[in-house]
């Protein structure tokens, strides 16, 4: 049972005047027209059209049913024209998540710039300590660093971001240079607590070897904000991300020491709930996003 289609067919039997007329315009016969409009009158019960071999008349119920079918399947197509249209043309509320220090400097400019650009578009942003899941908050792009968690996200990657290991000229003046992964286990070493990986655990790679050092963390936080400012402030050695430490290392606040060394990457993704049919304001601003996140002056900003 469709309701909406058996106003349509009704509405375009009365404007074709006759059971042959429609059938020819729908390329089918006359009796299937007339089977058609007959489970329509059972359904509701009522009689809708008085035919004769020359001519259709209403009943009252007829003219009811196609007066306020009318209106009702103009408010539908309406319906249908603003919903298809934000597939066209970004408007409506977007709801984005990302973490507090990379949302405050680079996504809270980024969404102003793209709201004066897209100007129907609402924001709402939630700084978070870590990635929310979209699908159970009903967000509509979230901002994660490195590999996506499972096959079931959808994500696209908007830019490069390695790992880099430093200190401050201060530190590394009193305590001398790591030259090797294993030196950190005599340094003192600044850790970030974040989602749920091993607490002052770090990870290197150099070709084929691999290596693993539990350091000794001095100062922890879950807030890298916090372990930034330590690590300028000469407290020990720190591993951040390149887009947290690129300025204070382009300042001289901060040294980058075993460079020759890898760390897992934490590429930045915007994951969102689904892959087909993103609107456009999803689609827009993931586009948006990732050209933004990849200009010179957003990587120093």
């Amino acid at each position: 049972m469709d309701p909406i289609a058996d106003l349509d067919f009704f509405a375009r039997l009365v404007t074709q005047g006759s059971l042959s007329a429609l059938a020819r315009e729908l390329g089918v016969t006359p009796p299937a027209v007339s089977a058609r409009l007959s489970q329509i009158e059972r359904r509701l019960g009522v009689k809708l059209l008085n035919r004769t071999t020359r001519r259709l008349a209403m009943t009252h119920e007829g003219e009811v049913y196609l007066t306020t079918g009318s209106r009702l399947l103009e408010q539908v197509q309406e319906l249908e024209r603003i919903v298809s249209s934000s597939r066209d043309y970004p408007q409506g509320l977007l709801k984005v998540n990302a973490t507090f220090g990379f949302g405050r400097r680079h996504i809270v400019p980024a969404l102003s710039e793209f709201r004066h650009r897209y100007p129907e578009v609402e924001i709402q942003l939630e700084l978070t300590d870590r990635p929310m899941n979209l699908a159970e908050t009903a967000y509509d792009v979230g901002i994660r660093f490195g590999e996506l968690p499972d096959q079931r996200v959808v994500g696209k990657r908007l830019a490069l971001n390695r790992r880099f290991v430093c200190a401050s000229p201060d530190y590394l003046n009193k305590h001398g240079l790591p030259k090797a992964p294993g030196d950190l286990r005599n340094h003192a070493c600044i850790v970030l607590r974040e989602n749920d990986t091993a607490y002052g655990t770090w990870h290197f790679t150099k070709g084929k070897r691999h290596e693993l050092v539990k350091v000794h963390g001095v100062m922890s936080s879950n807030d890298g904000e916090a372990t930034l400012r330590w690590a300028i402030d000469g407290h020990g050695v720190l591993v951040r991300s390149e887009w947290d430490v690129r300025t204070a290392i382009a300042r001289g606040l901060l040294v980058q020491v075993l460079s020759d060394w890898s760390l897992p990457a934490a590429d930045i993704y915007a994951t969102y709930p689904e892959r087909l049919n993103l609107s456009a304001k999803v689609r827009l601003f993931v586009e948006f996003l990732g050209e933004y996140l990849n200009r010179p002056v957003a990587l120093d900003g």
